[in-house]
């Protein structure tokens, strides 16, 4: 199974479908096979597979075939800390803890196939793992690029699976573009954050909210932004539907940055049509440091996606995140990487500011598992201390006490 690359901007078409780029710049996506389709025609099997006849491949073998079907829940008790009606769409039950596996499902396979033994991907984080994950299940070898100064806790969870990892000195940022001279010059595809077959992965997220919340869509979907891949994704997922005749109207579309490197909401509040890279100055660390992308290569994309559909861009605080991250766990029982908590944080900004009711339904999407995280950071955790002979008085002053 096949399909054309096109731009979402100029609407350029290439039959090369190794291509990540259009000539005018901007990032290509598969266009989505023109069949009549409906709800019943998906296949009979688990997760995002059952939307096959709208990917650019046939299902393929290994961890892709546990990839999406990640439940949405209906969340009545994070209703008052986002100021809506919310759903969570958890996409850290995925196989690696993250949504970067619908995209890895597609693009590992179709790179496979497209000819390359070797695959490899530029990340220190989740899509890394991802990508690593499911070259190992196809019994293939993958090589991360990573930056010099990687923990060493990242380091253990993307070399579990037996993964060449290289650390690169030097501006790590400017590797996107070194990778896509190397996947020209290299019998080895490395897969970026917007490879086409990955935004094709990503838009199975959408068909799974609307089709589970089906006829009636929700209101507004949130997600966290870096590159810009995933509201790409979504939005691909939304052209789809719509084209089909099975979304007459389309949720709004929220995407939420940290505020310490925020190029796409800076660009967003100026109504410019694309993002700017920040310089170093301009940037601060932050907790949320897989969103913390001060040059997003779908920028532009994201950008268009909100406008298209009526939603908006916002920035939360590391203060803002660490608040979110604490709700998703004890009123939603979620774990939650701190980029995944953005989501929530943004909504409640935006409740506040009266652009989204609280009589709406907000479908949250934590992108990644808390999980991950529990050893890489500095958290003070408050415990009770006793012996075995005073614990029932310990536990009745504290049952007493609440």
């Amino acid at each position: 199974m096949s399909s054309s690359l096109v731009c979402y901007r100029c609407g350029q078409r290439y039959d090369d479908e190794t291509r990540v780029r259009c000539s005018c710049g901007e990032p290509l996506w598969f266009e989505t096979p023109s069949i009549d389709y409906t709800w019943s025609d998906g296949q009979d099997v688990d997760g995002m597979w059952r939307y096959e006849a709208l990917l650019p491949i046939d299902r393929p073998a290994g961890v892709a075939r546990a990839a999406g079907g990640t439940p949405l829940v209906r969340s009545e008790r994070l209703d008052d800390a986002a100021g809506a009606r919310v759903y969570v769409k958890d996409e850290g039950e995925n196989p690696t803890g993250a949504y970067k596996d619908r995209g890895s499902a597609v693009a590992v396979p179709h790179a496979l196939v497209g000819g390359d033994d070797v695959v490899g991907t530029v990340s220190y984080g989740n899509m890394a793992i991802s990508t690593a994950a499911h070259a190992a299940s196809l019994g293939r070898e993958c090589i991360v690029l990573v930056p010099d100064d990687i923990s060493s806790v990242r380091l253990e969870l993307i070399a579990q699976y037996d993964s060449t990892i290289v650390q690169v000195s030097g501006d790590y940022g400017a590797l996107y573009d070194d990778a896509i001279s190397l996947s020209q010059s290299l019998p080895i595809s490395i897969l970026l954050s917007d490879a086409p077959a990955r935004i094709s992965g990503y838009k199975t997220v959408l068909y799974e909210i609307i089709e589970s919340l089906a006829p009636e869509p929700p209101d507004a979907i949130a997600i966290p932004a870096s590159s810009g891949g995933f509201a790409s994704g979504v939005w691909r997922g939304i052209r789809d539907l719509e084209s089909m005749g099975l979304l007459e109207e389309p949720p709004r579309l929220y995407v939420v940055q940290t505020a310490s490197a925020d190029p796409i909401t800076r660009a967003f509040d100026a109504g410019d049509v694309d993002t700017t890279p920040l310089t170093p100055d301009q940037t601060e660390e932050t907790i949320a440091h897989s969103i913390g992308n001060p040059d997003p290569p779908s920028g532009g994309r994201a950008l268009a996606a909100v406008r298209d559909t009526d939603g908006a861009v916002v920035s939360v605080t590391d203060e803002e995140i660490e608040t979110a991250q604490r709700q998703f766990a004890t009123l939603g029982g979620f774990s939650v990487e701190p980029a995944a908590a953005t989501p929530l944080a943004g909504v409640a900004r935006l409740t506040e500011r009266g652009e989204i009711e609280a009589d709406e339904s907000v479908v949250l999407i934590p992108t990644g598992t808390g999980f991950k995280e529990l050893e890489t950071g500095e958290a003070s955790v408050e415990t009770e201390q006793t012996s075995r002979e005073a614990l029932p008085e310990l536990l009745e002053t504290t049952l007493d006490a609440r």
